[in-house]
């Protein structure tokens, strides 16, 4: 018997979600740091809150406290970087003779400002320089043997790649046959063998020792230029750290040591920008003469640059960044922020795409890995839909465009499951792959796309009978007024916050609500909310009230983005909620739970050691349904009715079939109106027999 056949108008309860109401439930893991080291770093004078932090992220030892948050005073040697002399002799051989010299770079924010970095400074020192950026759809990734050609026929004596070609051993040993020199600067990973060029300057070689691997493409860049200089960093920084940072906080590295300092200088000059189009590019963006931070570069302006890249018109970017002339970088400005918002149209239409599919195969959602195609999905922007619906659903998934009987894939995962790896082991169906175990590009052919589909679910089963969950990361429990504008701002030695070194997440567990109010023209919510007592206000951005799950009285735990708002010229505490639920709720039951669910709907059965608590009898689904007949009904989701009815002889998964058979027999139904469900208990003039529910009966099956 097909379990999802009769239950898909129970499954397509979980399309919605994609509307954005509804949120996934996440796991928290409270950081609990080891006090006598929390005590170390108090003593050698680091503030207590950011000694606590600190040591949960593992800075255990003073020597390490003081590292990283002096990591961002100063750069290496660029020297120490294998190759990098090689480099430095063949490019200003170039310069010196006059020999024409192209920059190959990508089609990414990171690629962007490495190609003008580079592109600008020899242009700068007088080199005959261009460059050149592949087309994204036509040409994909990295070089290629068209473009190495058409190099050659522009009469090239020297590529330089940035944030590319350390892959390319083939194209490569096609430029030297053509006589051309190549120096790859690169920062992903090499293959066993390096290309045969000049110079390879890439931080992850094999053979590479005492440098900072994290750089991105920009970085290593930015690095050769120092080394041309024989700076030590320190007075490119001043030039160039705009550039920099902009490519550093897009590609998404850790933003640790040499990348702090890059950071740190950037966020202070990109006020004052030298750069006419970066200028110009943040006073469109309403950024103009406004403090930075890693936030804003991240959310608003390097996706804007990264819109050009993936929309096909990449030109359009380099452009901005290189424009001198006001008027004119003020128009390509603005056209690059139109570009973002057709890039946004596109990602909504394919996201309205996927939604329909799983309306139609809504089974699809009980899958550990989400595979879904689409036809002339744009391929520049279905990797951030595919982010958006991995993030959604907390599972990995994969996004396939399919084009004259190929499909081309992106695919983003979830802490804990490696994607990449999985891949990989399909790679006899595949095209062309690459990745790592976060995000992922593949290529196959379309009739081979169901076997793909079998193996990978097939592989994930056997890799991981436990999927791994959406998990919460929070630096400590604190209590109201723990946290102030002062403790604040000491924790402002920590940033540049980004990626590796995240915002502070703090838990404000047992609070009573006291009150909810409407902001943003019912957009968000600002709760009021005590603890031992004492008041205090959280933001609930993007809640909107009539999908809010708890009710004034409820005793709730918050997890919460901490800092300093500025309202009538007055520092206040600013605390900004990134996720809420009852207290006392046992997580690891719940997760259990859901995992026994899924297995259930994908009917491979229930693990061992969780079959006798994961199957409803006769007296929990009695007690589901007298629960929701005390309370009236019920407006919410699945989650918040399960956190309303758990108790310990009802675990997620028992709850989550009960459900399906009182709906399954008529004795519940739901409805779904702007964006809440609502379930009712219609009332019955006969009696309804549980036993002739599809699903007791698949589980009368499973007792045997």
């Amino acid at each position: 018997m097909n379990f999802l056949k009769y239950n898909d108008k129970i499954t397509l309860l979980y399309y919605f979600y994609l509307k954005g109401e509804d949120v996934l439930m996440k796991k928290w893991n409270i950081a609990s740091p080891s006090q006598e080291t929390v005590n170390s770093l108090c003593k050698s004078g680091i503030d207590p809150l950011a000694a606590h932090l600190l040591a949960a992220r593992g800075y255990e030892t003073v020597s390490q406290a003081s590292d990283f948050l002096q990591g961002g005073e100063t750069l290496s040697d660029p020297y120490l970087l294998l190759d990098m002399d090689k480099a430095v002799e063949r490019i200003s051989e170039a310069v010196e003779y006059g020999q024409r010299i192209c920059i190959y770079g990508d089609y990414d924010c990171d690629g962007i400002t490495a190609t003008v970095l580079l592109y600008t400074y020899l242009q700068n020192i007088g080199a005959d320089v261009y460059y050149y950026i592949p087309d994204r759809d036509g040409e994909g990734y990295g070089m290629n043997m068209a473009a190495i050609h058409a190099l050659s026929a522009k009469g090239t004596d020297l590529i330089i790649t940035v944030d590319n070609g350390i892959s390319a051993l083939e194209e490569i040993a096609y430029a030297t046959r053509l006589g051309m020199d190549v120096v790859v600067t690169d920062h992903h990973q090499p293959r066993s063998t390096l290309p045969v060029c000049t110079a390879v300057v890439d931080p992850h070689r094999k053979d590479q020792q005492e440098v900072f691997k994290d750089l991105a493409g920009v970085g290593v860049a930015f690095k050769l230029i120092c080394a041309m200089e024989q700076d030590d960093g320190s007075e490119m920084l001043e030039y160039y750290s705009d550039l920099v940072t902009l490519g550093t906080v897009a590609d998404v590295v850790p933003l640790k040591e040499e990348n702090r300092c890059i950071v740190r200088h950037g966020l202070e000059n990109l006020p004052y920008t030298q750069n006419t189009g970066l200028r110009a590019l943040m006073k469109a963006c309403g950024l103009e003469d406004k403090p930075m931070s890693a936030t804003a570069v991240a959310f608003v302006l390097s996706p804007r640059i990264n819109a050009a890249g993936r929309l096909g018109q990449v030109e359009k970017a380099i452009e901005l960044l290189l424009c001198e002339d006001e008027e004119t970088a003020q128009v390509l400005a603005e056209e690059i922020c139109v570009m973002n918002k057709e890039r946004q149209a596109l990602e909504a239409d394919i996201l309205k795409d996927v939604a329909q599919q799983l309306q139609k195969n809504p089974g699809m959602l009980h899958d550990r890995v989400l595979l879904i195609r689409g036809k002339g999905w744009h391929h520049g922007v279905i990797g951030i839909v595919c982010a958006r619906v991995a993030e959604k659903f907390g599972k990995p998934c994969i996004l396939f465009s399919e084009e004259d009987g190929e499909l081309r894939g992106s695919g983003r995962s979830v802490d804990g499951f490696d994607l990449i790896g999985c891949i990989s082991l399909s790679a006899d169906l595949l095209d062309r792959y690459g990745g790592h175990p976060a995000a992922a590009g593949l290529t196959l052919q379309a009739d081979v796309f169901e076997e793909f589909c079998r193996q990978m679910q097939k592989d994930a089963a056997e890799k991981y009978p436990y999927m791994p969950v959406t998990s919460l990361h929070i630096d400590k429990a604190v209590t109201a007024g723990e946290v102030t504008v002062e403790g604040l701002r000491r924790l402002q030695a920590l940033e540049p916050f980004g990626a590796g070194n995240e915002p502070p997440v703090l838990a404000y567990l047992s609070c009573r609500l006291e009150g909810v109010y409407v902001m943003g023209n019912g957009k968000h919510l600002r709760l009021k909310l005590s603890q031992n007592g004492q008041n205090f206000y959280a933001v609930y951005f993007n809640m909107a009230p009539e999908v809010f799950p708890y009710q004034v009285g409820d005793t709730v735990d918050i997890a919460a983005n901490c800092d300093i708002n500025f309202y009538q010229n007055q520092e206040q505490l600013s605390v900004k909620i990134r996720d809420m639920r009852l207290s006392d709720f046992d997580q690891d039951r719940y997760f259990e739970g859901r995992e026994q669910y899924d297995r259930f709907c994908r009917e491979e059965g229930f693990l061992p050691d969780c079959a006798d608590r994961s199957v409803p009898d006769r007296g929990i689904i009695a007690d589901i349904y007298r629960g929701l007949r005390d309370k009236g009904g019920f407006t919410g989701d699945y989650d918040s009715l399960y956190l309303r009815l758990a108790t310990d002889e009802i675990n997620y998964c028992a709850f989550r079939i009960g459900m399906d058979v009182l709906i399954e027999r008529g004795l519940v139904t739901y409805t779904r109106e702007k964006g809440v469900w609502r379930f009712v208990l219609p009332v019955m003039t006969k009696k309804v027999d549980l036993n002739e529910s599809p699903v007791m009966k698949k589980l009368q099956l499973i007792k045997g």
